[in-house]
């Protein structure tokens, strides 16, 4: 079973790769279409009190953070959280490992999405030496278990790897690099996570080999073209939720009140009101 998975992995990753890059024109109208229906489908985990998990993971530079993004925009965000947590406290570091992630699960009602995850420890922290044999050992025993539980308690449970090939991911590196505006996407892990490509590929696929359950299984998404895979991630995040439209109907607005004469706003001399064409005047980004 696990070699035809990998069979299959090669084909889509050979397919994506001969594939032309999806168009902005098609992609828009594509995005637009399913930003109402995430629409629709948060309306009806609201009224029927779903409790939803989406966790995000995979390669570095595999375009995670933007599909997140797209995922969440149109969505409420009283009902629908993003969960990037820092590196682990001192008094973290001696909690049960999933602790604090436990904090951020969803109540009735809400979805969570996880920008990284407790699935740090058989990645980052598995690779680069912040976790000891021993740990990591208990992380693979506990996690599928871990799972189990919160399936059993209700939680729709949804698990995205983001493969990007080498070649990909070292374009996007130095486009990093270079770019002012996404420079601070490559911190000092990327940097070294870089360097050990090879290692991290063995780390996933022995997590995957533990951790890719039947209450819980895992769904790669291909990444190099970044369109599509926003595209591909956000349409089986719904069709994996089986939501009906029960958006209320258009409101009537009734006319708005007339003014009072008894209300004069106060003159715009007595604020300081910001000119309209400042932007133009001002010398921020003018060097």
């Amino acid at each position: 079973m696990a070699a035809n998975g990998k069979k299959r992995d090669k084909k889509a990753k050979a397919a994506s790769e001969e594939r032309p890059r999806l168009k902005r024109s098609d992609y828009e109208q594509r995005l637009g279409e399913l930003e109402i229906e995430l629409v629709k489908m948060q309306q009806w985990v609201k009224e029927r009190g779903l409790k939803v998990v989406v966790i995000f993971e995979g390669r570095d530079a595999a375009g995670k953070g933007g599909t997140i993004k797209r995922l969440v925009e149109p969505l409420n965000p009283r009902g629908a959280t993003i969960v990037a947590l820092p590196a682990p406290s001192d008094r973290e570091r001696t909690q049960w490992y999933f602790q604090r992630y436990v904090d951020h699960l969803p109540a009735a009602g809400e979805i969570v999405v996880f920008d990284r995850s407790w699935y740090n420890r058989g990645g980052v922290e598995r690779v680069l030496g912040f976790a000891t044999d021993e740990e990591y050992r208990e992380w693979l025993r506990s996690c599928p278990e871990f799972e189990r539980m919160l399936v059993r308690s209700g939680i729709v449970l949804l698990k995205y790897w983001f493969s990007v090939s080498d070649a990909e991911q070292e374009r996007r590196f130095q486009e990093r690099a270079q770019d002012p505006l996404k420079r601070w996407k490559l911190s000092p892990m990327d940097l070294k996570a870089r360097e050990r490509w090879v290692d991290f590929s063995k780390a996933k696929d022995e997590m995957f080999s533990y951790t890719d359950i039947p209450e819980a299984p895992w769904y790669t998404i291909e990444a190099d073209d970044k369109r599509r895979a926003r595209l591909n991630c956000i349409s089986h995040v719904l069709d994996r939720i089986d939501y009906r439209d029960v958006l209320p109907e258009p409101i009537e607005l009734p006319p708005r009140p007339e003014q009072h004469d008894d209300y004069q706003r106060p003159p715009k001399e007595q604020h300081v009101v910001i000119e309209e064409e400042f932007f133009k005047e001002a010398s921020v980004g003018t060097a």
